[in-house]
């Protein structure tokens, strides 16, 4: 299976999220300064999303760096997104941010720490991604 690239704040909410997950992972440097992660295959970048209710800002910036990377950029394929539900339609605006952005699917969205119905959605739902994506692709 490919890597899930993620990335959480210092909180660590959306660490403890991808644990549950117990598929492989990235983290994305949360210290700007860190060496960036460089992405060589396909995969599903899971993200919080900022800003509370404004969509200004609630792409991490760490992900847009991230994403800045032109491989990184070539090989993302889908985007799942955290977020709270009281910032309304601004629920994981992250990730339909850089769905559009980036023109893959937004995946699923969960709450916060996500529940262990979340965890368990997502993991089948990469299974069934990873899968899809190899038939296509043969």
């Amino acid at each position: 299976m490919n890597p899930l690239i993620y990335f959480s704040s210092s909180s660590s909410n959306s660490h403890r999220f991808v644990q549950k997950l117990e598929i492989p992972a990235f983290r994305i440097p949360i210290n700007q300064s860190d060496s960036p992660l460089n992405i060589t295959s396909p995969y599903i970048l899971l993200t919080p999303s900022y800003g509370g209710s404004n969509t200004k800002g609630a792409v991490p910036p760490q992900v847009i760096r991230f994403l800045n990377i032109a491989e990184n950029w070539a090989f993302i394929r889908g985007v799942i997104a955290a977020g709270n539900t009281n910032f309304g339609e601004a629920y994981g605006i992250a990730g339909r941010i850089i769905a559009e952005k980036c023109r893959i699917p937004l995946l699923y969205r969960f709450e916060l720490l996500g529940t262990e119905e979340d965890v368990q959605r997502v993991r089948q739902g990469i299974q069934r991604f990873w899968q899809h994506d190899s038939l296509e692709n043969m």
